[in-house]
């Protein structure tokens, strides 16, 4: 029941901020947001009792990545700045996106058995975890985590575009 409980109020968390950080016309505030929203995600991992997972979560993603966004605004634009609204043709060119991604995405869920692998060890050990990471091999991450490295870059580039401020020179 406790378990429920939390993941309902995480989900929550989830949701409701996710929503801020895309709708704050603030830089700031969206990343403040945003380092909530990734909290909450750990605190789901946390609840679920993946404890190695939530550490990785909250150190490189709400520890690092959110401050080196939040640095990145700071140094180039002014705290008070609020961004330009968006028109009305690609807000709602934007909520129709958001809609059909998040229907394929639940109908994605829906259609999937979730079925446990009776052939493997619930039980791993750091050792496992650490060469797991570090292999290219099937069961490897290494390959995801350098594209993952990738898009944290491009995602960082695009955070310091849409901050940086246009100088107008006299």
């Amino acid at each position: 029941m406790l378990n429920q409980v939390m993941f309902f109020l995480f989900g929550a968390m989830i949701v409701i901020f996710s929503l801020l950080t895309v709708t704050s016309r603030k830089v700031l505030r969206a990343a403040v947001y945003l380092l909530f929203v990734l909290i909450s995600t750990a605190g789901l991992y946390f609840a679920l009792n993946y404890n190695f997972l939530a550490a990785v979560q909250l150190t490189v993603y709400a520890g690092g990545i959110v401050v080196l966004i939040i640095f990145s605004i700071l140094l180039t634009s002014h705290v008070s700045e609020k961004a330009a609204m968006a028109p009305v043709k690609q807000s709602v060119l934007s909520a129709l996106s958001v809609g059909a991604g998040a229907i394929l995405t639940l109908m994605t869920i829906l259609r999937f058995t979730f079925v446990p692998n009776p052939g493997t060890d619930p039980q791993y050990n750091i050792t496992d975890v650490g060469n797991a990471l570090i292999s290219y091999k099937r069961d490897g991450y290494a390959l995801p985590f350098e594209v993952i490295s990738v898009l944290l870059l491009a995602a960082m580039i695009g955070a310091i575009v849409v901050a940086k401020k246009e100088r107008i020179k006299k």
